[in-house]
């Protein structure tokens, strides 16, 4: 079936602003009643709840949707990282008018809080000092109560990329189960999920109206729940997709050469009998329009015990996210349905410049400041560091990286602001933003290389049901020009008091060396020595389950920004980065990784571990060990298995293979190599993976790059022999004063090795 053409959405600016637009912009959204009270406000229209500290940048989540709120006329205000021990941190802004807004931060709270070995991370990126522990677990839910403690009939609203990734029945990788959808768990009215401002607006503006929120069914990028007999549900027609192989492909057509002798129309007079279908006399079924069709997908109850039955409702569930053909869902759980509407409609360049023209502070909230005023002592906020000086040009990306959320979260279509909103905005942070020297570290977003490159015909877009543009080779319906961009980083680094312009985004290779001119403009003007980049592995099995290109493409693009490097009369060097233990990947094609890194001089000190974040196509491999994008079927003869690395054991050989340089990974190696039938690496001579002789070892980590090092206590402390210990050159110690020859000494910075007397 063709995709329907989608109504135009109302623009952002169409809305009559609420009455509250009188008392104009804040300088900062206000955290405590005494702001209200200098603002001349009595209550709060809305207040958004959220686990981290309030920065008032475009970068952060709930500065946009508040300050696009309050461009609408209504009084935002912000509780931050609130005790939520209680419900009286809750309470202190009072009871606001029309809604909470909740979310857990920028992060999904668990990914926040713990890493992809489950353990608890020492500090949080998005807190004053960068503590850890200033945000519950599982954020989303815990706010959601307390704000229903508070107060108990205010709707909720919930969103944010926690609410995003976990709108469905999702596994969930800390408790190794499938959970309900977030919105069951938490109890809030509504869940918006991917960028919200279409939704959030016209929520903020039905609730003003005084429509109920038991009302608002109807709106693009949320989700609900819906008991039976809900008259709201008339007049949809519902697909069964609650089993594998059923219905199929869901557009498909019944023989033309079946026998009907009259145009009918299924007659819905007794209870039971299904919804209206007119079957023509060609034997073709006239399906109804998309925006009135919903997909039932297998209940959560199924989902929770059936790992085939939720990689075949997450296989689904990726079909239907793109806003041109995208039809509702909806799950059973419990007594209930949830239904997720399509997502919402992308933002057109004049809206996505209303959105970053707004007045932000640039800032984060004067609650933070040190003892000096500022926000660059013991209370600066290490993200706000990190983008303080950079600057967003666009939303999605149409890669559609398997183990990535920036999909599931912001969508395919790329969404760009227009070249003077972002020029305005690099000249704002020149003029306002304390601290900068002329380097802008950053302009870019999800992928630094997709601005403004979309599909070249609209129609063939919105009927599009592919999970990526560029795999497994670059669509030729996507225009690739990089020409805008081109065009915008000659105007940004010719402006006054703008000395360098970096790109720290993530590049798309596969895209660049498409436009040999960009990687010459990147390369001569855009790179601070080194530029990372991320093929993510070597080997195709691994490649295939990521969706990402060859090893052959970065070959490719290395040799051209080698060659523009030295064009440029530049040493500049590529970081490429690889994740160990990804679905697909078995100890083979780590060990060939570990090879190619040894021959192309690589030591990655940084090593990424697979992370199954909900939702994600990567994580519905790990859970169910089958392959979404081949499709799904109890057939074992159809269908894809996946090779899973579960286990601590075999996650660490994975990510040593990665770090094969340190010592201290070298005795696991050996082991593996072994049994691997691979002996033959394990050697003193250049062409080995990892030497014979064992170095001993304490833990620690010495990298050139001081923050890569990992020390410990021992290390920093003098190794002095145990009692009986032999000395010998592995122990990495100096010989005992016996008068005896001096035996092998340890080359500096080469633990264990020997050098030359």
């Amino acid at each position: 079936m063709s995709a329907l053409p989608v109504t135009a959405p109302k623009a952002l600016t169409a809305y009559r602003p609420f009455w509250a637009k009188r008392f104009g912009p804040a300088p900062f959204l206000p955290m405590s009643r005494q702001e209200m009270e200098q603002l001349g406000w009595d209550s709060c229209d809305i207040i958004i709840v959220t686990g981290d500290a309030y920065v008032d940048h475009p970068s952060f989540g709930m500065a946009v949707i508040g300050r696009t709120l309050e461009a609408q006329g209504f009084r935002v205000g912000i509780i931050a990282q609130p005790d939520w021990n209680s419900a009286d941190a809750f309470k202190a802004l009072g009871r606001p008018n029309l809604f909470f807004g909740v979310a857990a931060g920028n992060m999904d709270s668990m990914i926040n809080r713990y890493t992809a070995d489950r353990k608890i991370r020492s500090d949080d990126v998005y807190t004053p000092g960068g503590q850890g522990g200033k945000r519950p677990d599982r954020a989303t839910l815990v706010y959601t109560q307390r704000c229903q403690e508070a107060f108990k009939d205010v709707p909720i609203v919930i969103g944010g990329i926690e609410a995003s990734l976990r709108r469905i029945a999702h596994y969930d990788y800390w408790q190794d189960k499938v959970r309900r959808s977030i919105l069951v768990d938490s109890k809030a009215d509504l869940l918006c999920y991917g960028n919200a401002e279409r939704a959030i607006i016209e929520i903020a503006h039905r609730l003003a109206r005084r429509e109920p929120v038991e009302q608002l069914t109807d709106v693009r990028g949320t989700a609900f729940m819906r008991r039976d007999a809900d008259p709201s549900a008339d007049g949809w027609f519902e697909l069964d997709s609650t089993e594998v192989d059923r219905p199929g492909r869901i557009d498909e057509l019944i023989s033309p050469y079946q026998e009907i002798k009259q145009e009918t129309t299924c007659s819905t007079a007794e209870p039971d009998a299904p919804k209206p279908i007119t079957i023509h006399k060609t034997g073709r079924i006239s399906m109804p329009p998309r925006e009135r069709t919903v997909v039932r997908l297998p209940a959560y109850e199924v989902v929770k015990s059936d790992p085939v039955l939720y990689a075949h409702a997450n296989r689904v569930l990726h079909l239907e996210t793109n806003p041109g053909n995208a039809r509702a869902l909806v799950q059973r759980h419990g007594e209930r349905d949830l239904w997720i509407n399509p997502p919402p409609l992308p933002l057109s360049t004049p809206e996505m410049d209303h959105v970053f023209d707004l007045p932000y502070a640039r800032s984060p909230h004067p609650a933070y400041a040190d003892e000096q005023g500022g926000h660059d002592g013991a209370t600066k906020i290490p993200a706000w560091e990190m983008i303080r000086f950079s600057v967003n040009i666009m939303r999605g990306c149409f890669g559609g990286c398997t183990f990535c959320s920036i999909t599931e979260h912001e969508g395919r279509i790329i969404q760009s602001r227009s070249e003077d909103s972002v020029i305005r905005e690099i000249e704002e942070m020149r003029d306002k933003v304390k601290g900068f020297t002329g380097i802008v570290s950053d302009l870019g977003g999800p992928t630094a290389n997709m601005y403004r490159i979309g599909c070249k015909s609209p129609e063939i877009e919105a009927a599009c049901r592919k999970p990526s543009c560029v795999y497994p080779g670059i669509c030729p319906n996507l225009n690739t020009s990089h020409d805008p961009l081109i065009k915008m980083y000659r105007r940004a680094r010719a402006l006054p008091g703008v000395k360098k312009i970096l790109i720290g985004s993530g590049l798309r290779y596969d895209l660049a060396v498409q436009s040999p001119e960009y990687v010459k403009e990147l390369v001569t003007h855009h790179v601070g020595g080194y530029l990372k980049i991320a093929p993510e592995h070597t080997e195709g099995g691994p490649l295939s389950k990521m969706m990402k290109p060859g090893i052959g493409t970065y070959d490719r693009f290395k040799q051209m920004f080698e060659a523009a490097s030295a064009a440029a009369g530049k040493k500049q060097y590529l970081i490429p980065y690889f994740i160990a233990a990804h679905p697909g990947t078995s100890d083979e094609d780590m060990m060939n990784l570990a090879i190619w890194l040894k021959r192309n001089g690589f030591r990655a000190d940084q090593v990424q571990t697979f992370y199954p974040s909900p939702m994600a196509t990567a994580t519905a491999m790990y859970h169910s060990g089958l392959n979404p994008l081949k499709g799904i079927s109890r057939d074992e003869t159809r269908g894809e298995k996946v090779d899973i690395v579960r286990g601590e054991r075999r996650r660490r050989l994975h990510k040593a293979f990665l770090r094969y340089h340190d010592a201290n990974n070298w005795p696991l190696l050996r082991e593996a190599l072994k049994s691997m039938g691979r002996a033959d690496l394990i050697g003193n001579g250049k062409h080995h993976l990892i030497p014979s002789y064992q170095p001993v070892t304490d833990g620690s980590y010495d990298s050139a790059r001081r923050k890569n090092s990992t020390p410990t206590k021992a290390a920093a402390q003098p190794a002095t022999p145990r009692k009986g210990q032999l000395l010998t050159q592995h122990t990495g110690l100096p010989p005992r004063a016996t008068g005896a020859r001096p035996g092998p000494r340890v080359a500096p910075g080469r633990p264990g090795k020997p050098g030359k007397r």
